[in-house]
């Protein structure tokens, strides 16, 4: 039977899995780097403080309005474009006492007192310093929390060697998501979170839909060796794969390039995470399977026999 099934072309995936080992092992550490060197550039949802947004009819010099600002009395205001040259985002820390419109007024009065010509307020948003902290901790209890509900599930579901398996690849998706995150030093605010526990289930789902033909085969075919079994197994449920990640990338692409600045951070995190995902469902869950010794007899479920069974029935 399985002379037939390998008679189809069958891709080779684990001729490549050691140097894709090296590869993730490699992103883990820069990720790891970044992350206890840089951390992540928190956003206003998790710092606290003011978020202005204001447009100018001409491009806007970041560096002449760091100086207007800080002969304002903001020396901290960090200053970058936001969507196009001629809209600027200025972050503030919070200021005790000080309401957030009033630093709005402040700020729009400090830009049209120089010389930028007409200056638009475009947004102002204000978020304490307590409300930022909380928001952060329950951040990191939702994925602790959806760690352990998916660990869960798959030693449930699975043998242990393929639940290690897809609990790593979750590691390995959520460490290079948030190192490049860190490495580029990109905003990470709630739409990001709301991303990354995105990206948990997309990769978890991916990772099923693989074991699920991996068990399958490993049942029916009896003379075929592990690294067999994955290849066809992996083979079998490409066209899947490339289907649900090729569409759902294109969605994230458009929403990138015309979604606007707001979400850029969610749709760089889901991009990240889709392709990184996809990727390890091959090279970091199954062959990490392989190399946990999974083999036939662990998919044979046992058969516990009644007692009395081997006993006639007319006696």
């Amino acid at each position: 039977m399985f002379e037939l099934i390998k008679s189809k072309q069958t891709i080779d995936f684990m001729k490549y899995a050691k140097p894709a080992t090296w590869f993730s092992i490699l992103l883990i550490v820069i990720s790891l780097g970044s992350l206890s060197t840089k951390w992540l550039n928190w956003g206003l949802d998790f710092t606290g403080g003011t978020l202005i947004e204001v447009g100018f009819d001409q491009p806007a010099n970041l560096t002449d309005l760091r100086e207007t600002l800080a002969a304002a009395e903001f020396p901290d205001a960090v200053v970058q474009h936001f969507g196009s040259s001629h809209e600027v985002m200025v972050r503030l820390a919070p200021r005790e006492g000080v309401k957030g419109q009033t630093i709005g007024n402040q700020v729009l009065n400090a830009l049209n007192a120089a010389d930028f010509g007409n200056v638009d307020m475009r947004r102002i948003e204000f978020v304490g310093p307590n409300v930022g902290a909380e928001l952060a901790e329950n951040g990191g209890l939702a994925i602790i929390i959806a760690l352990v509900c998916i660990m869960l599930y798959v030693s449930m579901r699975f043998e242990w060697r393929l639940a290690m398996g897809s609990v790593l690849a979750l590691a390995h998706d959520i460490i290079i998501t948030l190192g490049v995150f860190s490495l580029f030093q990109i905003e990470f605010d709630l739409t990001v979170l709301a991303a990354l526990l995105a990206v948990v289930g997309y990769s978890l789902n991916d990772t099923i839909v693989v074991f699920d033909r991996i068990r399958e085969n490993f049942r029916l075919i009896a003379t075929a060796t592990p690294e067999e079994i994955v290849n066809q197994s992996l083979t079998q449920t490409l066209s899947r794969t490339i289907i649900t990640s090729g569409t759902t990338i294109f969605v994230l692409i458009s929403l990138f390039v015309v979604g606007g600045a707001l979400i850029h951070g969610f749709a760089t995190a889901l991009l990240i995470g889709v392709g990184v995902g996809t990727y390890s469902s091959i090279y970091v869950a199954s062959a990490l399977a392989i190399k946990l010794g999974i083999s036939r007899e662990h998919m044979i479920p046992e058969v516990v026999e009644k007692e009395g069974a081997d006993q006639d029935p007319l006696m």
